[in-house]
């Protein structure tokens, strides 16, 4: 019996600011992920540290994605498969808090990013659909 959606996929690309981790971007994220799961052993980390760029070439990841791991650009990584789970593993490999990591891809420091967490994040209020434009 086919699984029946409650919702067509395409819904799922109308939530303005968020990029929800779907299979597609799970097979577009793949070596990404490789990539950051790497990171996981000291040896490896010392490598990446010491020649960024060659280590990145060693994963047949998109120049893309290898140009947003340099940048250490964490929502351009998102739109192209990245999940924050994966890619925070970069950002502890710098030395960066998850809360300065998240913070930056807000255009934060880490100290308004948290306070603006404590006060209850970000409003609901606003644009809604991006197709509807509300």
């Amino acid at each position: 019996m086919p699984r029946q959606r409650l919702y067509p996929l395409a819904d799922l690309e109308d939530i303005p600011g968020t990029k929800v981790f779907t299979a597609r971007r799970s097979r577009q994220g793949y070596y990404l992920h490789k990539f950051c799961m790497s990171l996981m052993q000291s040896e490896n980390r010392e490598e990446f540290k010491k020649n960024e760029r060659a280590y990145l070439d060693k994963f047949p990841m998109t120049e893309d994605q290898k140009q947003g791991v340099l940048a250490r650009d964490f929502n351009r990584l998102i739109e192209l498969g990245g999940n924050m789970y994966f890619l925070v593993k970069i950002a502890s490999t710098d030395g960066w808090s998850a809360q300065k990591a998240v913070g930056s891809m807000t255009g934060m420091t880490p100290e308004e990013y948290a306070t603006m967490m404590r006060e209850g994040g970000r409003s609901p209020e606003g644009l809604r659909s991006i197709r509807e434009g509300n």
